[in-house]
């Protein structure tokens, strides 16, 4: 294909393309969600249309570099010859030029001969006719031969005179040749340059726009945890299992998560709350968390708090610390303190400014005014006493497992009723075995129309459904596997009975009328409903994926939940 139609032909290709992205101003806008899906297949099929168009380019770019590589050779072979001729000819120059004198003198000698040579003047010069011949003769042989000399080199001459143009002229047609062979390379390497850059950046937004739908994932598998604060919160009805048993209607389904916004490492708080409530002293919990005793260190001087400047670590800082109601049992409120003092000690050692909110740990300068007495005994009781060489994180609810004890359980085993057995159940953990619905983790937050986290048959079809089209995608735009509620998460989702329609050669199901679920240690390893297995991580997915609502799995890491049905 000639290089000229190539170049043409791609060129009117993304001038389209930039069109298609000119009349779709919102794929710029880091924070809208609406079109996501519709914009994120054009740019694909843009992606691919480019491709398409670009490989043709690039074979030919790839059989016309080895046609240049060749001609490329052959140049050089030519430019060496060049070189040899060029030496030829100005060694022949520099001959010829040496012989220069020798021309002259001869041309001069034959015209001076050619003027005594005469016959007339031989026979009168001499004594006899027999020497006259022999001088004649003479005469004749010298002029004969100094005619071939002039007459040879005047040949050598007009000869160097005709390869110097020859050689001149193959010189300039070499470069003209090479200067369009440089032209042509340069231009196919333009066209596939700029082909890859378009598909550069059309990954780029792609990977943007894919970033966005991650945002559903994120909002609902938990990119944070929280912890208590100086109030404890109470359960919800309706996330119960107890308000599931009770008021759900019958064939209804449910996801139960053990556990919330939780990271699962480090000390359980209502963990803790349970184990001082059993008689467990605050070494022991610590120990039982973090596998460390406490020791004694200088804890005296100022710690720099965001917001706060420089204060007194043990006299304010602490004081302050809000990660735990004061009404708690003492030990509980120990244990709390040293992992407090821990987790910032390394803050004031290293001279780093520490965070007031959950992202470090709260700290409230109200509480620190006037700390409730229970927390000021624990903080002063244990004053100094830090865990060496552990960052001591902890969160509300790990869900009955936690790292690096494993089962945080009364005899140290899971099964299953681990739940029966677990301290989070005897400090009253609200979280412990729940059904998320809301927006955030508040019992207040928006429920994006619903009424309960319920799911119907046909709903919970529809996770499974949706599942199946992310695990065998062949023909499926997943990018429109997001919720049906688009009025809390917009974009452009196929409807229940597409998906449906989509999935039925695939294995795809109407209406759910069963569940298994096996649970691992601490994890959720499958789920088999109506006889679709999927493990549990993968159906986590498909269910914060597709889901109405707000209803969630909320957990970062590993999944583990339940699935409940009536």
């Amino acid at each position: 294909m000639p290089i000229k139609k190539i170049f043409l032909l791609f060129t009117s290709f993304v001038l389209s393309l930039s069109i298609l992205l000119v009349a779709h101003p919102s794929l710029i806008k880091a924070d809208e969600l609406d079109n996501i899906n519709k914009e994120l297949a054009n740019l694909n099929d843009a992606l691919a249309k480019s491709i398409a168009a670009t490989e043709p380019v690039e074979e030919e770019l790839t059989r016309m570099k080895k046609q240049i590589e060749g001609i490329k050779s052959s140049i050089i072979s030519i430019e060496n010859g060049i070189v040899v001729k060029k030496k030829e000819i100005d060694k022949g120059y520099e001959e010829f030029e040496a012989k220069e004198r020798v021309i002259s003198a001869t041309i001069r000698e034959f015209y001076i001969n050619s003027y005594y040579s005469s016959p007339f003047l031989a026979l009168f010069s001499v004594g006899d006719i027999s020497d006259a011949t022999r001088t004649i003769s003479l005469q004749q042989a010298k002029t004969k031969q100094d005619k071939a000399l002039i007459t040879n080199m005047v040949l050598t001459l007009v000869d160097l005179e005709r390869k110097k143009a020859g050689l001149e002229d193959e010189q300039k047609r070499l470069a003209s040749v090479k200067k369009s062979l440089d032209e042509k390379s340069a231009k196919l390497d333009e066209v596939v340059k700029g082909a890859k850059n378009y598909q550069s950046d059309l990954s780029g937004k792609i990977a943007d726009l894919s970033a966005k739908q991650q945002e559903i994932l994120s909002a609902r598998s938990g990119t944070f945890t929280f912890t208590i604060g100086s109030g404890e919160l109470a359960d919800e009805y309706l996330s119960s299992i107890k308000g599931f048993n009770e008021s759900a209607p019958g064939g209804s389904f449910a996801a139960f998560s053990f556990g919330g916004y939780t990271h699962r490492k480090g000390m359980s708080q209502y963990g803790a709350r349970g184990r001082a409530q059993a008689g467990q002293d605050f070494k022991t919990i610590l120990n039982a968390y973090y596998g460390k005793q406490p020791v004694s260190k200088d804890t005296g001087g100022d710690i720099n708090v965001a917001g706060h400047g420089s204060i007194n670590f043990e006299e304010r800082y602490l004081m302050g610390i809000a990660e735990m109601p004061s009404s708690w049992h003492p030990e509980a409120l120990k244990a709390q303190a040293v992992a407090a003092r821990t987790y910032a000690y390394r803050y004031k050692v290293e001279g780093k400014e520490i965070c007031t909110s959950e992202s470090c740990q709260v700290f409230n300068s109200g509480k620190a005014d006037n700390p409730p007495a229970a927390w000021r005994s624990a903080v002063e009781s244990t004053r100094g006493q830090v865990l060496e060489d552990v960052v001591t994180y902890y969160a509300s609810t790990h869900g009955g497992y936690a790292s690096p004890i494993g089962w945080d359980t009364k005899d140290g085993s899971g099964g299953s009723r681990f739940i029966d057995k677990a301290w989070e159940k005897d400090g009253g953990s609200p979280w412990l075995y729940k059904s998320w619905w809301r927006q955030g983790y508040s019992n207040s937050g928006n429920t994006c129309g619903r009424s309960n986290p319920w799911l119907s048959p046909t709903e919970m079809a529809d996770i499974v459904n949706a599942a199946i089209a992310l695990r065998d995608s062949g023909g499926i735009d997943t990018g429109r596997i997001t919720p049906i509620t688009t009025s809390c998460w917009g974009g452009n989702p196929y409807s229940m009975d597409e998906l449906r329609s989509l999935t039925s050669g695939k294995g795809g199901i109407s209406n759910a009328t069963s569940v298994s679920v096996s649970q691992g240690n601490g994890s959720t390893a499958n789920v088999t409903i109506n006889g679709v297995s999927m493990s549990g991580d993968d159906f986590k997915r498909a269910f914060n994926l597709r889901a109405p609502g707000y209803l969630s799995i909320p957990q970062s890491g590993f999944a583990f939940f339940n699935i409940e049905h009536k």
